[in-house]
């Protein structure tokens, strides 16, 4: 049987949260191209906070880094998995609105980020509007923003546990 040193053990866990990412995303991708569900801007940021986790993870698998290094990519996989975890926090939350609640459906994010100043759109896509409090998909009860919720808080516990923790 052949001994794995911590390094290679580090590199594999994570190259596999990396391949977790992939997968995320690919089903995302299936579900706008294939399926027809179109994102809502709340739903842009969420994917960009997974392919923000999975590139963390992959250049720390490509690395294997060990001591601080190691470190360093925890705290950067726990910065995109927070950021990604409030968002669809968020998300989440504005779909469990009564309908009187809801805030009124608002330009596109295209439109919003070429008239507006970044601030400004930003802002407007985090009050949310009328579209992102629609749920179009769900899986065990859970809409797609409580799955992200619970994968980048899964993956940002990974991550750390991965990068800070020492490996056998």
């Amino acid at each position: 049987m052949a001994v794995v040193n911590s390094r290679e053990q580090r590199r594999w866990l994570n190259l596999a949260a990396a391949g977790a990412s992939v997968g995320l995303m690919a089903y995302a991708l299936f579900l706008q191209y294939v399926q027809g569900l179109e994102p809502c801007p709340l739903c842009v940021f969420q994917r960009v906070a997974v392919i923000a986790l999975g590139v963390v993870f992959l250049v720390a698998g490509v690395h294997a880094p060990t001591g601080a290094f190691a470190r360093v990519y925890g705290g950067l996989g726990m910065v995109a998995a927070v950021g990604g975890a409030l968002v669809a926090g968020r998300h989440a939350w504005l779909q469990q609105l009564p309908a009187d609640q809801v805030p009124a459906c608002g330009p596109g994010l295209d439109y919003m980020l070429e008239v507006f100043p970044l601030t400004e759109a930003l802002a407007l896509v985090f009050q949310g509007s009328g579209e992102c409090a629609e749920v179009q998909w769900s899986f065990l009860g859970l809409s797609m923003p409580a799955w992200v919720l619970i994968w980048c808080v899964g993956l940002g516990i990974w991550g750390l546990v991965v990068n800070f923790r020492r490996l056998a």
